[in-house]
């Protein structure tokens, strides 16, 4: 006899996926949020520091996901705390916004990370270039 791999559950998955998509936001969003309502954000790059600083969205923080709990201080409880790593396929940002989220900071997660950002063409900082 065969196992099944997968159970199909609907609602369940209804409920995940509805859940999922309450608390994430894409490249677009997070775009217009930067130009119109910089100051209601909290934008997080959770990726190495070599990588943060060959590019980073503007505005953003680098708080490596090893290090996040001794840099909660520079989280805040009164914006939404936008989380992001490398790619789609990178589970940092899931990790650290659930660490966010335990500690009673609103947070959601850019979904793609920082490489859809860049594929629409969005500004990046390369902090690299400015300590030069």
């Amino acid at each position: 006899m065969k196992e099944k791999l997968l159970t199909f559950e609907s609602g369940k998955a209804k409920e995940f996926f509805l859940n999922k998509l309450s608390f994430m936001t894409n490249s677009k969003e997070l775009h217009k949020n930067i130009q119109n309502n910089v100051d209601d954000i909290n934008i997080i790059d959770v990726r190495e520091y070599d990588d943060y600083i060959d590019g980073h969205i503007p505005f953003a923080i680098h708080i490596p996901l090893n290090s996040l709990e001794e840099h909660l201080v520079m989280l805040h409880k009164d914006r939404i705390n936008v989380v992001y790593s490398y790619c789609p396929y990178c589970k940092m940002a899931l990790h650290a916004a659930y660490q966010i989220a335990q500690k009673g900071f609103p947070v959601m997660v850019l979904a793609g990370g920082y490489k859809i950002w860049c594929k629409m063409g969005y500004d990046t900082i390369k902090t690299s270039e400015q300590n030069n």
